[in-house]
């Protein structure tokens, strides 16, 4: 992760390495700012010499020199050549043209370098002539070695020039002092519903207090802010056992907040480690589930988890890739507990250029990555692509202008309804280095609403003819979050609970997770386009069920439902929110078979357990009618459980009908609720 903060352009083999800056008492007339001049120019020089890991440390002692000695051309040059390979690149540009206009021939990439500093100050007519003069200036041999390179450097600039005519409707926000210092700030993770931000830092309270020899800076340590609904909390650094006196970085935060990977420097140039949230404390990052297949001797930083946890996405320049850095997938093998053998994403996402920063949105369709490849307006562009209904993912799409600039773009996290993203990087109304900026998508442009408005005369009053034009349509997430907090449904204390969500449709479990064992929160993720049965369990009490039937075209909503749990007394009652029959029959729907599953697991796991299962409906229609239904339908369920080998005796059968609603029967919801099959503790 260290490395990434430190994301390059890798174009140029600069030629004046060899060069010395030379000043003389001519230039610098007083004699102790003469001495002093040449000190520094000593250090920066021996820094230069270094190469990329020196130049941010040379800056400061060129800067001094040029402060008394401006009007050198490889002083400027060099100057230059440190400001494009620091977080600052666009300040390469001044420098370029200063030793350009004093000695046009000051180097051989001196053409080069300035259309560099063109593009990236996003003047992009002006780079691509500067990239056609420094290409034809090129000898055959020269020209051969490097034409690839200018002409994706000028394709650049020509999709920029495309962009920057149709910038996308954003604010972008700097995340504020809560979060971002004066140190670098990057790599912001989110929980699903915004309520936790997880980033990496290299500020001085870094645990241990170390800094990387390499570039003076503090070891990377994570950091940990709330939000309260208006605006983050004062992030703090979370200390041990997350960080250690080496790079520790974020990496990727499950949906639900309870699983986190993180980036550890210790070993083997650094690898991805997995740890769980257990009530309020981080366990010990493991690489256990990681080996084998995942953690290798390759480079291995961004990941991210699925919705539902079983699948990995997950960035590595390993063998066998497209170049450079790609995407990769594994899946959980739930018997080995381990990542599986990872899977190339393919040459739809992956370029021969690097790819970093993957995102996988809990909708369980979009991914956000950047890329140096694809269509890119310079350095790495934040793009997404969908998952098609057939499997097959679609073509990479830009995220647009402003929020993609002609430098990197990279670390890009976006919540649960799409709206508003994470990102960093360094502008004007920074802290001084890299900050984490808040993006709020604004969606098209609506149309301005046109009137024609003709006032006729008329006897009485005006005749106002109004011609109003359709409103755009804005495309939102197709997701609903549920979150909450589980209970004990007498004392109120907060209980761990696993939450286990099924497709109804294919009696198929679609993911577990875990409420927090202090707070009993949870939060689970449900992509539209399914029927969700819901199942709540804690050790010593009666399961609890939900059923949300949520249609492929809903958008994003929030739901917040507190669930209260029940130990397994004489007396306890549970609705049974999953059994389904057919309308007005007591025939039970196959959707009903993951419901009546938990049930039969319930009675086998305590054999003495007598229950009684009833039938309610609403008061439409007969009583007679509504008490032969409601005991058909409880008979049903009773003989499932019989036919799966519960003893007969461990079960009784009733029908209510409407005689205990608990809903009114004056509304729809109330009704539907009142139709219902129950079961009641009779003994233990």
């Amino acid at each position: 992760m260290k490395k990434l903060l430190a994301i390059v352009f890798a174009f140029v083999a600069f030629t004046a390495y060899s060069q010395e800056v030379e000043i003389s008492k001519t230039d610098i007339p007083n004699k102790d700012d003469y001495k002093k001049a040449k000190t520094e120019l000593k250090a920066a020089e021996e820094l230069y010499l270094m190469g990329r890991g020196g130049y941010r440390r040379a800056l400061d002692h060129y800067l001094e020199v040029h402060r008394l000695v401006p009007n050198n051309a490889l002083l400027n040059y060099k100057i230059g050549n440190c400001y494009l390979y620091s977080i600052q690149k666009p300040k390469c540009l001044e420098y370029y043209e200063k030793a350009f206009k004093v000695n046009p021939g000051i180097a051989p990439d001196i053409i080069l370098v300035m259309a560099r500093g063109y593009h990236l100050t996003m003047q992009l007519d002006k780079a691509i002539e500067y990239y056609k003069k420094y290409m034809n200036s090129l000898a055959p041999k020269d020209l051969q070695a490097k034409q690839m390179m200018i002409k994706k450097y000028i394709e650049e600039c020509e999709y920029g020039k495309e962009l920057a005519k149709n910038p996308i409707r954003v604010f972008i926000d700097n995340a504020g002092g809560s979060i971002n210092t004066s140190y670098p700030e990057y790599n912001a993770i989110i929980s699903t519903d915004e309520s936790v931000m997880m980033f990496t830092s290299r500020r001085e309270d870094t645990y241990g207090g170390g800094t990387d020899p390499q570039d003076n800076l503090y070891f990377e340590d994570i950091y940990l802010s709330y939000n309260d609904g208006k605006e983050w909390g004062l992030a703090k650094n979370v200390g041990k056992p997350l960080n250690t006196s080496d790079h520790d970085a974020t990496v990727g935060l499950s949906p639900d907040g309870q699983k986190l990977f993180v980036f550890n420097g210790k070993t083997m140039g650094g690898e991805i480690l997995v740890s769980d949230l257990k009530g309020t404390e981080w366990t010990k990052p493991d690489d256990g589930p990681m080996k084998k297949f995942i953690s290798t001797e390759y480079k291995e930083s961004s990941a991210s988890f699925s919705f539902d946890g079983k699948t990995m996405y997950f960035v590595s320049d390993r063998e066998g890739g497209y170049g450079g850095l790609d995407i990769y997938t594994s899946r959980w093998d739930e018997k080995k507990e381990r990542w599986d053998m990872p899977q190339n994403m393919g040459a739809a996402i992956c370029t021969p250029y690097d790819e970093e920063g993957v995102f996988m949105h809990p909708d369980g369709r979009t991914l956000y990555f950047s890329s140096r490849g694809h269509q890119t307006m310079g350095g790495y562009d934040i793009f997404s692509t969908t998952l098609g209904d057939d499997g097959i993912w679609g073509d990479p799409v830009n995220l647009g202008y402003p929020l993609n600039t002609p430098d990197d773009d990279v670390f890009f996290v976006i919540n649960a309804s799409g709206k508003r993203g994470y990102f960093s990087s360094v502008r004007d109304d920074g802290f001084g280095d890299y900050d984490i900026y808040r993006v709020t998508f604004r969606g098209p442009e609506k149309p301005p609403v046109l009137q024609n408005e003709d006032n006729l005369l008329a006897q009485v009053a005006p005749v106002s003819e109004v011609v109003i034009e359709d409103a755009v349509e804005i495309k939102t997430t197709r997701l609903t979050i549920l979150k909450g907090t589980i209970k004990d449904g007498i004392t109120l204390q907060a209980l761990p609970a696993t939450i286990e969500i099924v497709d109804n449709e294919k009696n198929e479990v679609v993911s577990i997770s875990s409420s927090n064992s202090s707070t009993g929160k949870y939060l689970v993720s449900l992509p539209s386009g399914k029927n969700y049965g819901i199942a709540v369990k804690s050790e010593g009490y009666l399961f609890h069920s939900e059923n949300f039937e949520i249609p492929a075209a809903t958008n994003y909503q929030e739901i917040t439902k507190d669930i209260m749990l029940y130990k397994m007394d004489v007396g306890t009652k549970i609705v049974l929110k999953n059994i389904f029959f057919d309308y007005a029959k007591a025939t039970l729907r196959p959707t009903s078979f993951a419901e009546l599953d938990r049930l039969l697991k319930l009675l086998n796991d305590f054999p003495t357990m007598r229950i009684e299962i009833s039938g309610h409906t609403d008061n439409q229609g007969s009583l007679t009618t509504n008490e032969k239904l409601s005991l058909n339908r409880a008979k049903a369920v009773v003989d499932y459980l019989i036919g799966k080998g519960i003893a007969a005796s461990r079960l009784e059968s009733a029908g209510y009908a409407f005689k205990q609603p608990i809903a009114s029967n004056d509304t729809e919801d109330g009704r539907q609720q009142n139709r219902r099959v129950e079961f009641k503790v009779l003994s233990k």
